[in-house]
């Protein structure tokens, strides 16, 4: 884990790449994978659903993470909406913030047939992974949705310019 001094989105950031893609924003999502001692888990706000069938949920992911290892090796995921509360969890997982005995204490996590669920995560899925293709500096993953649980909808966790915000209902 790296946790770094500066702003990862500062101005002026020399890379006008990482600039453009920080002032898009999105939902923030945690990706887990496997069990027991190997289990894995990265931040991720670089996603999108994309309809059909199956549906599929595809991903920018660090290539040297140790959740791509692990999506490998077991071919499943769970993918889990965060929420407002979820912050400092979100920042342990991203690297951001330490957390002492590994970003897995930083919540409950229930096991799934797909990987370690959000125990309080108000939607998730569970996935399976259809491939793997490198785009630029990121992992891009496809995945296929295999089970899906949607319950009540608290206040989701937004991400922008390095920063998390609330996403209200009038900002969906």
């Amino acid at each position: 884990m790296t946790i770094h001094a500066g702003h990862p989105f500062a101005d002026p950031d020399p890379d006008p790449v990482r600039r453009l893609r920080g002032r898009l924003g999105g939902a923030v999502t945690l990706w887990t994978a496997g069990d027991g001692s190997g289990r894995a888990g990265l931040t991720v706000s670089s996603l999108m659903v994309a309809g059909g069938e199956p549906g599929r949920v595809l991903a920018l992911l660090d290539p040297d993470s140790d959740l791509v290892d692990r999506l490998g090796e077991t071919g499943r995921g769970v993918v889990q909406l965060l929420a407002w509360e979820h912050r400092d969890l979100a920042e342990a997982f991203a690297g951001t913030a330490p957390a002492p005995g590994g970003p897995f204490r930083t919540g409950t996590f229930e096991q799934t047939a797909w990987g370690p669920r959000l125990a309080d995560a108000t939607a998730w899925a569970g996935v399976v992974l259809e491939s793997v293709t490198t785009v630029g500096w990121s992992a891009l993953v496809t995945c296929t949705l295999e089970h899906v649980e949607l319950d009540e909808e608290g206040v989701p966790l937004g991400h922008r310019r390095g920063r998390y915000l609330r996403l209200g209902p009038d900002l969906l």
